[in-house]
């Protein structure tokens, strides 16, 4: 294990000096705990106990507050249902973002959800999050870069995971936009970084930025914000690569460098941290394409790279498939001999009709018409691939890759979960825990209550 550093220690042992031993949520919000959730996208839990993964301020946070041993994910394991869940206490059949897209049977087109090109928080989230609950009792939020929060109401101060620039421009609050201009923040590059095939290590390091200015400038009780590098590579390269080393450790250095704002700030006697991940990684080597047992089938022509009429439409997550029967009179039919032959085919772990949605958290689409009628998962070493023009079912790769969206059972999804800070019991060991038990607990630090969910408040790690 990699050891921490002098400087490192020195830091974290003077903010946890400053802990008080006790304390709720005040009215005045300047008084008011405060919560950050930081998500490191694709930080699985394996990488706590790798000795390979360079997380030298997440450890010592482990180690003198709470961790879990593993954090379920949702299903599918991809990054808009998954943060989804973590600020809301619910799945995705609950609050209503499905996956990272989902496909309009009546339009017959897929819709994207990722980076939020479309639709307002509003319109997507259909239940409470953490920061609606907070800033309707009256304490601050912001959120940077979260994922499904474009322009959401109850956002004090907010930059969006946005990668258009105009809708960026125009969805960053606009005193903060003046703000961060005027303090020579680049906000103005994260169209670009989204582009660029390293970009995302540069735009990890904006979003710091921008939280150190919030946190130094507005002191909100709420603060979540989500890094993305080490999902970058891991995807390019594979979970457990050397590649995903570093980006683990540029991470890290991102959230050390949030603990020494808040402490400069004079925050640190009422902040509490939580160190997510929306999902874990799975290595592949082999895409299934089922777009060919779906051609074979009389279900969709192609002509090339399109689909020129279909019955049934196939949409890849990753690790998960949604399939789609857009023959609605012979849906029953369908479906049935549908199930049958997905059972057959090579790498799928895992065939889950309608009427068993609910044991993965969705509901039917009798009830969210954006909802598929078959989901699959992949088992380990395959993901999924929707080219209309593949001639083969299963397609190597080549190499090894990264994926995500597998069914939450298989403990390579599993996320990491660590708690740090002014709540937190020290030395606090969980167990297995959900990734819906996170916006309670945060609740339960600010002295609030999130109702109707589905996850619970991890009291045992909470000070009494």
């Amino acid at each position: 294990m990699k050891r921490i550093t002098p400087p490192l220690r020195a830091l974290l042992l003077g903010f946890v000096a400053m802990l008080p031993l006790s304390g709720g949520a005040a009215q005045n919000p300047d008084r008011a705990p405060v919560v950050i959730l930081i998500s490191v996208d694709g930080l699985a839990a394996f990488h706590l106990n790798d000795p390979r993964s360079d997380i030298p301020t997440i450890r010592w946070m482990a180690e003198n507050g709470a961790r879990a041993e593993r954090m379920q994910t949702s299903f599918p394991s991809v990054t808009w249902p998954t943060h989804t869940s973590l600020v809301t206490g619910v799945r995705p059949g609950r609050h209503g973002v499905l996956a990272n897209s989902y496909y309009d049977r009546e339009q017959n087109k897929k819709v994207p959800l990722i980076m939020d090109p479309l639709f307002d928080k509003e319109e997507l989230v259909k239940v409470p999050t953490i920061y609606d609950v907070a800033h309707l009792a009256g304490l601050k939020t912001a959120g940077v870069n979260w994922p499904a929060s474009r322009n959401a109401r109850h956002l004090d101060w907010q930059m969006p995971d946005v990668g258009d620039g105009a809708i960026h421009a125009r969805s960053t609050t606009p005193s903060l936009l003046a703000e961060l201009k005027a303090r020579g923040i680049p906000v103005e590059q994260q169209p670009e970084w989204v582009k660029a095939p390293a970009g995302k290590a540069m735009r990890d390091w904006l979003y710091t930025r921008v939280a150190e200015h919030i946190l130094r400038t507005h002191r909100p009780n709420v603060l979540v914000i989500h890094l993305v590098t080490v999902d970058s590579f891991a995807h390019q390269n594979g979970g457990r690569s050397p590649e995903v080393a570093w980006a683990c450790n540029d991470s890290d250095h991102r959230i050390r460098e949030l603990v020494e704002t808040v402490k400069a700030a004079g925050l640190a006697d009422r902040t509490t941290f939580f160190v997510t991940a929306d999902h874990g990684f799975a290595d592949y080597t082999k895409n299934i394409n089922p777009n060919v047992l779906l051609r074979e089938k009389g279900w969709l022509k192609t002509a090339g790279n399109a689909i020129v009429e279909s019955k049934v439409h196939f949409l890849a997550e990753g690790g998960a498939g949604f399939f789609y029967i857009r023959d609605r009179a012979q849906r029953e039919t369908i479906m049935a001999e549908l199930v049958s032959a997905l059972k057959a085919v090579e790498g799928i772990e895992a065939v889950i009709p309608s009427g068993e949605f609910a044991s993965v958290g969705h509901v039917t689409a009798d009830q969210n018409p954006h909802e598929p009628d078959v989901m699959v998962a992949a088992a380990a070493g395959y993901s999924f691939a929707e080219s209309p023009a593949s001639k083969e079912l299963i397609v190597p790769t080549g190499a090894v890759k990264g994926t995500h969206g597998n069914h939450p059972d298989n403990p390579l999804l599993d996320a990491t979960f660590v708690a740090w800070g002014a709540a937190i019991k020290p030395g606090a060991k969980l167990g297995a825990i959900r990734n819906i038990d996170v916006a309670p607990t945060m609740a339960a630090v600010l002295g609030l209550k999130m109702e109707n969910v589905e996850g619970r408040v991890l009291t045992e790690i909470l000070k009494k």
